[in-house]
């Protein structure tokens, strides 16, 4: 496979020089002929001129053949028979089309990347694919696709699994790799990508946002519960090490069973004085 390689025209401030110049003794000769001929020469001269901006190149091409690639910046002049493209090796942001997809246990969610790309290889952009751009848009939506069914959305059993939503710098890795895998081909080089919208489809999405708050209802109860447990145990011991109260067994539990429920009830309790009548 060809890939690029760089052309070193000749400055062209000589060659302007000579353009300015070169009319004036043609016109002075007086004969039609070496008046067309000067004329064609002058053409000729104009038509290699070459200008280069700042990150931008051009892919030259002679009747068909790949000549090379002009990188530096500048005025220059080369062969006037020389088709010039202009190909800019600017940074390009792309921002891709929230995606319906499923994920690895087949949930239905909507996804979006964003990507920040350039062009590597001049020649493979230019030759090797029919539209360098449409390829990587096309091929970013594929790559999408593909992470999207390799990860689940979110953690359902084994919180050590990587997921879309909580492994984010693992997900974007797996994502940058697989676009340089695809787009290297066309002359591509990425410089980021990551998720930039993530969401359950909106079928689903109130029942997944349920399933979300039950869990942290769960999780919040279990800490509640094991914080209340410590807590009941430590006054027990306290109040029998001081030698305040000694508590038969079912006082115990009585007491237990009371702390338990002031320190884990959603609501506030109200204590009930008992009195000898």
């Amino acid at each position: 496979m060809m890939k690029e390689h760089k052309f070193k025209p000749i400055s062209g401030w000589p060659m302007l020089l000579l353009a300015i110049a070169f009319p004036f003794p043609v016109a002075m000769t007086g004969l039609p002929l070496i008046w067309i001929i000067g004329g064609f020469l002058e053409l000729l001269i104009l038509g290699g001129f070459i200008i280069v901006n700042p990150n931008g190149s051009k892919v030259l091409t002679l009747f068909g053949k790949y000549v090379g690639t002009i990188r530096q910046d500048g005025f220059f002049w080369a062969n006037p028979f020389f088709v010039k493209r202009n190909l800019s090796l600017r940074a390009r942001n792309f921002e891709s089309e929230r995606l319906k997809v499923n994920d690895k246990r087949g949930n239905p969610i909507q996804i979006g990347v964003v990507l920040v790309w350039r062009v590597q290889d001049t020649f493979r952009a230019q030759f090797e694919v029919e539209d360098f751009i449409h390829f990587v848009k096309v091929q970013t939506d594929a790559a999408v696709r593909k992470l999207a069914g390799s990860f689940s959305y979110d953690h359902v059993d084994d919180h050590d699994e990587i997921t879309l939503r909580a492994s984010e710098q693992e997900v974007n890795h797996v994502l940058e790799r697989e676009l340089q895998e695809r787009l290297g081909f066309a002359g591509i080089e990425v410089l980021e990508s990551r998720i930039g919208y993530l969401a359950y489809a909106p079928e689903i999405a109130a029942a997944m946002l349920k399933r979300q708050q039950a869990e942290a209802i769960v999780s919040a109860r279990f800490k509640i519960v094991e914080g209340a447990i410590g807590m009941v145990e430590g006054a027990v011991k306290e109040l029998q090490g001081r030698g305040i109260v000694q508590l038969e067994p079912t006082e115990k539990a009585r007491l237990v069973s009371n702390l338990m429920v002031v320190l884990c009830s959603e609501k506030e309790t109200t204590p009930i004085v008992e009195t000898s009548a």
